[in-house]
């Protein structure tokens, strides 16, 4: 293993909370009017979600199986997703507080789920009082240098003009189509460079040694507070340096301490045991739906920007050609805690994604849930939840049980607690068993423990046979929950001697536990 990688992260299952939008427990008092729980989400309303929600919501997903968290940012915002930060020492107010973060790791703990904070260290909100203090005192504020002023702010010829009019948003569009580079067209008309350009989001100037010293107390404190980790929010885009020293900073307090950066594509550099352990694995998120959903992909539908290109179709080859070449770009132990995720709060819904097709949703949980790394359900995929691009993909998480769907939840509570029971799905080593036209086979194996990994992401029923390496002479299935319901559809296996033979409706998948000759009994 990669020094420093935290062992717990090996046997984890993550839940992302979008916290907003999980659960309003009654418990935080609205300063006003919330946006209707069940109304479509707008880019700026309030659910008025909050931590004590989040608490109620334990004891459901420990059935689901999942026994880590990660959260999405907490701390005072003007910003229903928080990711506009205005004091680092503080939970939201609206959130519950300091108290209701102190509850949701007391109550999380308790139970043996781990809880990773989101930390948004590259820009702050506009109410960030550093930012504040220069608002209101320009050239001559002591923290000028915390962010990234023009000239002539810095000469005291002009201030800064944080809440820009249509006259500078059209000058800054104007800069943009002439080509301008990230931050220029922000610098040069509101006085300093803001994320992407947005007004909302001064950069910070990590370079500067007080605004640093903050940051990496700000890292310090939680961790003390009882936090398991960070998820470290556009982290290519702050120096290598700083990621360094607040490894070393957060480590001197706990060494268990797990850091995720959201880095959109592979980037080895980023994972050598200095700075990261594991990036959040968008690369899986598009091999897997490529092939999961093949048959049903929307084309239509905005995506990221960081997926050029859009997602690709891929056959089994192609998947098992991208895998292999994913798992070859890390040291093995940072394959087995990267962070794979199937969508998150910047992605359309899994269900979207996929057209609608459950099926190409299950296929895509199966493949999720065993294949190397620690995965990630995203609040409501595990009960069919749809929605585009954001604000869609951050809707209010359903009150009404009746609108949750049986399916996919069953059968990704089967997926988890067998990766949970399974050393071999979650620390075995991987092998290709075959590939055809759209059938694939994988072996995760640790010891004696093996098992087979079969999808047909076809219509047409499939009957094939697979060769196995010579010791391994059983299959049995794994029962999972299916909702397709008719009996002569459900998948058989056995080894012949010509190896695995494997009979799979279109469109589905199984797991097969195989034994080995050592468990056969003599003359058997």
């Amino acid at each position: 293993m990669t020094a420093g990688v935290p062992a717990w992260v090996r046997d984890a299952v993550f839940y992302q909370v979008f916290p907003d939008r999980l659960a309003r427990s009654g418990r935080v008092p609205a300063p006003g009017q919330l946006e209707p729980w069940d109304a479509p989400p707008s880019e700026h309303g309030f659910k008025g979600g909050d931590l004590y929600g989040v608490v109620q919501h334990l004891d459901r997903l420990v059935r689901l199986g999942v026994n880590a968290l990660y959260l999405n940012p907490v701390f005072t915002s003007a910003a229903n997703h928080r990711y506009h930060t205005d004091d680092y020492y503080h939970v939201d107010p609206l959130l519950g507080g300091d108290a209701a973060l102190r509850e949701l790791l007391d109550q999380a703990h308790a139970r043996g789920m781990r809880v990773v904070l989101d930390g948004v260290f590259n820009h702050t909100g506009r109410g960030f009082w550093p930012f504040h203090h220069v608002l209101e005192n320009g050239h001559q504020s002591p923290y000028r240098d915390w962010f990234h002023l023009d000239d002539d702010v810095l000469s005291g010829e002009r201030s800064l003009q944080a809440f820009p009019g249509p006259a500078e948003l059209e000058r800054m569009a104007v800069l943009h189509r002439e080509g301008a580079g990230p931050g220029v067209p922000s610098r040069h008309v509101l006085g300093y460079e803001a994320w992407w350009d947005l007004p909302a989001l001064p950069e910070l100037n990590l370079d500067t040694p007080a605004a640093r010293a903050l940051i990496l107390d700000v890292a310090e404190h939680w961790i003390r507070f009882g936090i398991d980790g960070w998820r470290l929010d556009v982290a290519e885009e702050v120096s290598a340096d700083f990621w360094r020293e607040f490894r070393e900073r957060v480590h001197a307090v706990d060494a268990g301490i797990y850091l995720l950066a959201e880095i959109w594509q592979p980037k080895p550099e980023w994972l050598r045991g200095d700075m990261f352990d594991a990036t959040m694995n968008y690369p899986l998120l598009e091999t897997i739906v490529g092939f999961a959903a093949a048959r049903s992909l929307d084309g239509s539908i905005r995506l990221p920007a960081e997926w050029q290109g859009g997602l690709q179709r891929l056959d089994a080859a192609g998947f098992w050609s991208r895998v292999a070449e994913l798992g070859s770009v890390y040291d093995p132990g940072v394959d087995r805690v990267q962070f794979n995720l199937l969508g998150s709060h910047d992605t359309p819904r899994l269900l979207t994604l996929c057209g609608g097709d459950r099926a190409a949703v299950r296929l895509a949980m199966l493949l999720q849930m065993t294949l190397p790394g620690a995965p990630c359900v995203y609040q409501g995929d595990e009960i069919g939840m749809e929605g585009l691009m954001d604000p869609d993909c951050r809707r209010a998480f359903p009150v009404d049980v009746d609108l949750w769907t049986a399916e996919p939840y069953e059968w990704v509570a089967d997926l988890i607690a067998l990766r949970r029971s399974s050393r071999a799905l979650r620390d075995g080593a991987m092998s290709l068993l075959g590939t055809d036209g759209e059938a694939l086979a994988y072996l995760r194996r640790f010891e004696d423990e093996a098992f087979a990994i079969v999808v047909n992401a076809g219509d047409a029923p499939l009957d094939w046979r697979v060769e196995l390496p010579p010791d391994l002479v059983s299959a049995d299935l794994v029962p999972l929950h299916d909702d397709r319901g008719a009996s002569d559809a459900a998948p058989r296996a056995m080894v012949g001697p010509s190896g695995l033979v494997v009979e799979l409706a279109g469109r589905s998948g199984a797991v097969v536990r195989m034994g080995t000759r050592d468990e056969v009994a003599p003359g058997a």
